[in-house]
């Protein structure tokens, strides 16, 4: 029922901009991008992003051809989110919406 479903999305520029990571970068092909939180601090909880090889408790999406982990304990915490990526005067890199 909810094998479609994918918790998180990513935008068309952040998917143009990974892709060029992954390509510049030589990021092994058995590696995906991780999309996670980590707890701690007084903030709570931070969302995050890295390239990282898949874990026995993951889940897994192909989003525009990039394969994307998300542990399963994490999904709650990701639904709704998209992953963007900015590049303006004010600032440069990932973001969470």
């Amino acid at each position: 029922m909810f094998d479609n479903i994918r918790p998180v999305s990513i935008s068309s520029r952040a998917c143009e901009e990974i892709h060029h990571i992954m390509k510049t970068k030589g990021i092994p092909p058995e590696y995906g991008l991780r999309v996670g939180i980590r707890g701690g601090g007084c903030g709570g909880l931070s969302l995050i992003i890295g390239f990282d090889k898949k874990k026995e408790t993951d889940l897994t999406y192909v989003i525009d051809g990039i394969t994307v982990y998300v542990d399963k304990k994490h999904t709650m915490y990701l639904i709704g989110k998209e992953v963007d990526f900015v590049d303006d005067a004010e600032a440069r890199g990932f973001m969470f919406k």
